[in-house]
C-alpha cells in the first residue's frame, strides 16, 4: 500500500511540473508539488474530485488557492505509462542523484535515445533492465540502488523536461563515471565508442 501511494505521489509530482512550467511568474509555488491538478498524459487524465476540466491548478491539498491562472497543456514528446515514468524517474535518480539538473536531464536523454535507437529495446523499462550475457546495462539495477532511491524534485523536473522533448545529449547512447567504473569496462568504452563530452561526474559516448 505504501509503495503504491509513493508511486502515485511521484506521478503527481511529475505531472505538476508539466503544468508548472507553463505558468509565468509562479516560481515561489514550487513547494506546492502536491497541488490538486489535472494534466493530460498518455491520453488519460489524472485528477482529483475538485480539479476543473481545463487543467486549472487552483486548490492545494490544504484547500488553499496557490495558482490563480490556467495551466496550458504542453504536448509531450513521449507518451509513457505511469510504470514507465516511474522507471525513468528511478534510474535517473539512481544514476545522477548527485548531479545538477543538466546531469539528470542527460541521463534521461540517454535512456530515451536508446528507446529511439534500433540497437536497443523500444521501451523505457526494457532499456533500463536490459542484460547482455547476464550483465545489466545500468549498475544501479545490478547493485539494488535503483530500488531504494527517493526521487527528488529536481529529478522530477529533469524527467519532465526530457519527456517534453528537451535533449542536450548530442545523441549519446552511453555514459559512464570513470572514477567508479570497472577498468575493463572503461577500456571497452574508450576503444569502441566516441567520446562526445563530459558533464559532472559522467562521460557521454555514442
Amino acid at each position: 500500500m505504501y509503495k503504491k501511494a509513493m508511486s502515485c505521489l511521484l506521478l503527481a509530482n511529475l505531472l505538476f511540473v508539466f503544468g508548472f512550467m507553463c505558468i509565468k511568474g509562479v516560481a515561489e509555488n514550487r513547494t506546492a508539488a502536491a497541488t490538486a491538478f489535472e494534466v493530460k498524459l498518455d491520453e488519460t487524465y489524472v485528477a482529483d474530485n475538485e480539479s476543473s476540466a481545463m487543467g486549472i491548478v487552483s486548490v492545494a491539498a490544504s484547500g488553499q488557492r496557490v495558482v490563480d491562472c490556467n495551466v496550458l497543456e504542453k504536448k509531450l514528446a513521449y507518451q509513457l505509462s505511469e510504470e514507465e515514468v516511474n522507471v525513468l524517474l528511478r534510474i535517473v535518480e539512481a544514476e545522477a542523484g548527485g548531479e545538477d539538473i543538466e546531469g539528470k536531464l542527460l541521463v534521461a536523454n540517454v535512456v530515451l535515445n536508446r528507446v529511439n535507437s534500433s540497437k536497443f529495446p523500444n521501451t523505457v523499462k526494457e532499456v533500463v533492465f536490459q542484460q547482455e550475457k547476464g550483465v545489466t546495462q545500468f549498475s544501479p539495477v545490478a547493485n539494488g540502488r535503483y530500488y531504494t532511491v527517493e526521487i527528488s524534485d529536481e529529478t522530477v523536473e529533469a524527467v519532465a523536461l526530457a519527456l517534453m522533448g528537451e535533449d542536450i545529449s548530442q545523441g549519446a547512447l552511453y555514459f559512464a563515471a570513470r572514477e567508479y567504473a570497472d577498468d575493463d569496462r572503461m577500456r571497452w568504452f574508450d576503444e569502441n565508442l566516441t567520446l562526445l563530452f563530459k558533464h559532472g561526474g559522467h562521460e557521454f559516448f555514442k
